[in-house]
């Protein structure tokens, strides 16, 4: 029985043709945003630069898998290690970047002044609690949680 295979974006709709690795194709080349180059290659050609794809996209998956791991090593043996350079220069090779993640805890006093009506009943401590905010002007600092712990009136 001949091999066929379906030409086409919707398979339902298409004519099977018989496969032939010899067939000249004529498809368009995006080079970014200058304007595409129309070439012609045959089937067999696209299939191994589809298969040469596949198998560069797994290296290049697998590289990155280990230059994360060698991150992480350099990371945890930088601060101990007597040969800072070599691992400086390891991570610049690798295009690293040498930071870590640090968790903190800080106490902030703020003192300030609010305007209440008399007229409405109110929790001073909840209208504290409910209005005041921390944020960071550096984007190296998430801000994870904020809570208020003592409200008084000065």
């Amino acid at each position: 029985m001949e091999e066929t295979t379906t030409i086409g974006s919707d398979a339902f709709h298409s004519p099977a043709v018989e496969y032939n690795p010899n067939l000249l194709v004529t498809y368009k080349v995006l080079h970014g945003y200058s304007d595409p180059e129309f070439t012609t290659s045959k089937v067999t050609s696209l299939e191994w630069d589809l298969h040469n794809g596949r198998q560069s996209q797994k290296q290049a998956s697998l590289y990155s898998s280990q230059i994360s791991t060698v991150k992480d090593i350099i990371t945890e043996a930088y601060a101990d290690s007597e040969d800072q350079e070599t691992l400086q220069a390891i991570a610049e090779a690798l295009n690293i970047e040498l930071t870590r993640t640090v968790e903190f805890t800080a106490t902030i006093e703020v003192s300030g002044t609010v305007e209440l009506n008399l007229l409405e009943d109110y929790d001073f401590e909840t209208e504290i609690t409910d209005n005041l905010y921390v944020d960071s002007q550096s984007g190296n600092i998430e801000i994870g949680d904020i809570e208020v712990c003592y409200v008084r009136e000065a």
